[in-house]
């Protein structure tokens, strides 16, 4: 490596121009997480007001997760051909679009079949942003800095996570206050403001767009990310078959909670995974053996494990009639704070697995995974509640957690060990 005046005098103006356009991703990418969460609440309480039963909701969301399997594996394509600013500004776009759909909807038309076409237009736009941001820390950090990639990667996803859970609080907080159709306009207004912001400031392009990028090539040759993308179905399955659907409907059908209590739980929970996830490679690297020491396929396995406990001793406790209550609260900070580092684990090691070059569509075959995981958990989250309520819903985590942990096995022992990547083209 050059070292002294040199390399300042030659390198400082390419990474500030990608900087800025990073940040600006990353405000949008925040807006979109934090009207994402609230629309998912709106929907929800708002649809179980109605009377709709719990397969019913979810079935309102089935759409929202199909539409982000399409996206992640076709945007991480459209990215590399159009660049990742053109994916931001379209999943801002379609996300206004979703909202104003049900904003200005007739009462006659907030069925089943319409409102799962509106989440899918959502479900669209946030894998659209997601994918976006994500792939744009590969751009903005050293290629040989490892460890800087772990902590952009944490900050990023925690922070996300945490903006999430204040979403479902706000769409609580809206639902009470304001209705409805006058919440999702406000959030559309919001998404609005984020549009124009990053339009009028961004410049140039995030990544370097390449017209000779084909779909085909979507489908990762790499072995290690083709075990990450299926670890990582059984991770979100894991934690949305008793949180999206299942977890919401006990407490408010079954302990009696109100809509704000719930919200509020789950918002609290969300921030606190985000915060967690934030904070992941300190945590990690002091278990793995300190600075330098980045986390790899053997780090995922015992998190993996550790996971595990988590479900099913909160369906034990529910089992064994310890107070539903405490059993819950107890047990989701555990689930928590393992399942945060779990998932910072992976979202580092996508970054680290892949090249340079192919770095949006090896984010987007990820997230496409992630989206796949997600889609199951949503689905067999209402049919495992529906059939034997929550403990169902746990005991199904449980085995899919462990699902997770054997593929992990699979994964290199050396998150570095891969092939040798291209270096990366940041724009002028």
């Amino acid at each position: 490596m050059a070292s002294g005046a040199t390399a300042s005098a030659s390198t400082p103006p390419q990474p500030r121009g990608d900087l800025r356009n990073y940040a600006l991703v990353t405000g949008a990418y925040w807006t979109d997480t934090l009207v994402d969460g609230a629309t998912r609440t709106l929907v929800l309480f708002y649809f179980d007001r109605l009377g709709y039963t719990p397969l019913q909701v979810a079935s309102l969301f089935v759409l929202y997760e199909v539409a982000g399997v399409v996206t992640n594996l076709v945007g991480g394509f459209l990215a590399a051909r159009l660049g990742l600013k053109i994916t931001l500004f379209m999943g801002l776009a379609v996300q206004i679009v979703a909202l104003l759909m049900l904003g200005f909807a007739p009462a006659s038309l907030l069925v089943v079949p319409y409102v799962m076409a509106s989440q899918a237009l959502s479900g669209i736009a946030k894998d659209l942003t997601k994918m976006s941001s994500k792939s744009a820390v590969k751009l903005v950090v050293p290629e040989d800095d490892q460890s800087s990639l772990y902590r952009w990667v944490a900050i990023l996803t925690g922070s996300k996570n945490a903006l999430k859970g204040v979403g479902f609080f706000l769409g609580g907080v809206l639902l009470t206050l304001t209705g409805f159709r006058t919440a999702l306009l406000i959030l559309a207004g919001m998404t609005l403001v984020a549009l124009v912001l990053a339009s009028r400031l961004m410049h140039g392009h995030l990544g370097k767009p390449d017209k000779a990028a084909r779909f085909r090539q979507m489908f990762s040759n790499n072995h290690a990310v083709n075990v990450l993308a299926a670890a990582r179905i059984f991770l979100f399955a894991a934690r949305d078959v008793w949180f999206v659907v299942g977890l919401p409907f006990f407490l408010y059908s079954v302990l009696g909670w109100s809509f704000w209590q719930a919200g509020t739980l789950l918002a609290v929970w969300v921030i606190g995974y985000g915060a967690v996830q934030a904070a992941a490679p300190r945590f990690v690297r002091r278990r793995a053996g300190g600075a330098g020491r980045e986390p790899d396929g053997r780090t995922a396995l015992w998190l993996a494990l550790v996971l595990a406990l988590c479900p099913a001793a909160i369906a034990a406790a529910l089992e064994t009639h310890v107070d539903a209550t405490v059993a819950i609260i107890v047990g989701l900070i555990p689930f928590g704070i393992v399942f945060a580092m779990n998932s910072a684990v992976h979202s580092y090691l996508i970054l680290a697995y892949s090249d340079n070059d192919k770095v949006a569509m090896s984010v987007g075959f990820y997230y496409m995974a992630n989206a796949g995981g997600r889609l199951a958990g949503t689905v067999l989250s209402g049919v495992m509640y529906e059939w034997h309520g929550l403990a169902a819903c746990l005991w199904t985590s449980t085995a899919f957690v462990l699902a997770a942990g054997a593929l992990s096995l699979l994964l290199p022992s050396d998150a570095a060990r891969r092939a040798p990547p291209a270096r990366a083209s940041f724009p002028a």
